[in-house]
């Protein structure tokens, strides 16, 4: 099956913005922005999100106990872009503090949930990382979308 025929068609599909985060081994802060998050369970409270084998970060966070997962705002957009291009200079804009968990947290992100990684499991050519949800916020803030290749503001409510 042709990729960017398949590729056209899942991007019709509105997903939220987030940044995902942890530490390395030594403790450095890790993170890139993902659009593949979603809500699994609530009774135990579990989320999913997934990664691309090659990313460069795979390794590290397969290898971290921990992550977090930060919900954009619409007012992040610029965080969303920096976050998905390769660099060291991720962590220079945005107020960032170490989660009780162990994970990076973003000030001002419309959610945020602290994970404990459950499990993971290779599928295609993406890791599966499901994690266990030890504590979140959320905030009053109208979340960053993206759809058809494009960061979007939520319209009107119906």
């Amino acid at each position: 099956m042709p990729t960017q025929p398949l590729r056209g068609a899942l991007g019709r599909y509105t997903t939220g913005v987030t940044i995902v985060t942890c530490c390395d081994a030594d403790g450095a802060f890790v993170g890139l922005t993902v659009n593949s998050f979603n809500s699994l369970s609530l009774e135990p409270a579990l989320v999913l999100w997934s990664l691309r084998k090659a990313s460069p970060s795979a390794g590290i966070f397969c290898a971290a106990p921990r992550f977090a997962v930060n919900v954009l705002a619409q007012g992040q957009l610029g965080l969303a872009r920096r976050f998905a291009v390769r660099g060291d200079h991720r962590f220079g804009e945005g107020v960032w503090t170490l989660g009780e968990h162990g994970a990076p947290l973003l000030d001002g992100c419309a959610a945020a949930f602290q994970c404990e990684t459950a499990s993971q499991q290779r599928a295609g050519d993406h890791v599966l990382f499901i994690g266990r949800v030890l504590a979140h916020t959320d905030a009053d803030l109208p979340p960053l979308a993206f759809q058809g290749g494009r960061y979007h503001a939520l319209g009107e409510v119906l």
